[in-house]
């Protein structure tokens, strides 16, 4: 009796139990921000001059990141990618603070929310301590550009036609987050990072140089988040940072990012979450879509940008092309990130 007692003990003791908040207690919530699409992380400027996408032929449609062809290239193409740099924002109340942990022979890890304990308060540091399930996952991306372990379901990436039809969705396989850039709300938010002396600045400390477990296949746990003020962004020239419009038709459309899509992370606020574009999508010599062989591009340009919304097309009652799309083939020899 007294082993199988001992037995139930240590079951028991292996049973993570995650408390409720007690009495009082304030945990501050982060409020993720999609950044205008197309735009550099951090951009002050007007999001319909951004220049952070452009439009890429490649040889081959299973490539995450194919070279892009020239116009007019002896080898036709065998997609026409759209490629869009995204950025994401906390301007909230505390960190966003994301823990994975898998067993050793599991290829996924499970992800927990963690929260911070009022200002200067303490902040979870493992699994067990975070609070909140979510339906999020990692996994381990072993592609050249990456070898860490890749947060999913995080940011959605979607053209859809005016009227809010989705017309093709995005392969993107995972996030690496960290604070990469100082977003726009740095100042005005009461509790960023400013003081040394705090938790809030060790842990950015630790976020800024975050490569998600870099070259360890073997990782048990993986902490991935981002700061009050500070902002995650990912270059047009990264591994599926690009939508397929290879059989898109010739129109108007609208170009929407989407952070946090369904809502399994806990923020102070949801309706910051989608930011869109709208663009002109015109193949060559008025057709309505693509040729049997592809050597030029369609022409695809800017019309307007618009920052928390997720429509923009539909919105604006004057469309003028603010930006062409001259930036077809990006320039060899630029460095590529690992994120």
């Amino acid at each position: 009796m007294r082993s199988w007692i001992t037995a139930v003990v240590a079951v028991l003791a292996a049973v993570v139990i995650i408390p409720p908040a007690s009495a009082g207690e304030q945990l501050l919530l982060p409020d993720l921000r999609q950044a205008p699409p197309g735009c550099p992380g951090g951009h002050t400027g007007d999001p319909a001059t951004c220049q952070d996408w452009d439009v890429c032929m490649v040889s081959d449609a299973d490539a995450p990141n194919g070279d892009c062809l020239l116009i007019g290239a002896l080898t036709p193409a065998k997609a026409v990618r759209l490629r869009f740099t995204t950025s994401e924002e906390n301007v909230g109340d505390g960190p966003l603070l994301l823990f994975g942990r898998r067993a050793a022979n599991s290829p996924t890890m499970a992800i927990r929310q963690g929260f911070q304990a009022g200002k200067h308060g303490q902040i979870p540091v493992s699994y067990t301590e975070a609070r909140q399930q979510t339906d999020n996952s990692m996994y381990y991306e072993p592609a050249p550009m990456h070898k860490h372990w890749h947060l999913m379901g995080f940011e959605q990436m979607q053209l859809r036609t005016p009227d809010g039809r989705t017309v093709v969705r995005d392969r993107k396989n995972g996030f690496c987050l960290g604070d990469r850039y100082t977003n726009t709300a740095n100042d005005s938010l009461p509790n960023a990072v400013r003081d040394a002396n705090t938790p809030e600045y060790r842990l950015a400390e630790y976020l800024r140089g975050n490569r998600c477990a870099f070259q360890d296949p073997a990782a048990t746990d993986v902490q991935v988040g981002i700061s009050v003020g500070q902002g995650d962004d990912y270059r047009y020239d990264v591994d599926f940072q690009w939508l397929d419009i290879t059989s898109v038709p010739s129109g108007t459309y609208d170009l929407v990012n989407t952070v946090n899509s369904n809502r399994t992370l806990r923020e102070t606020d949801y309706t910051n979450n989608s930011s869109s574009m709208a663009l002109s999508i015109r193949w060559p010599l008025g057709a309505k879509q693509a040729p049997k062989k592809i050597t030029t591009p369609p022409t695809v340009r800017l019309l307007a940008s618009c920052p928390g919304q997720e429509q923009c097309a539909a919105k604006q009652r004057h469309l003028h092309p603010r930006v062409s799309s001259d930036r077809i083939v990006h320039p060899k020899g630029e460095p590529r990130r690992h994120h």
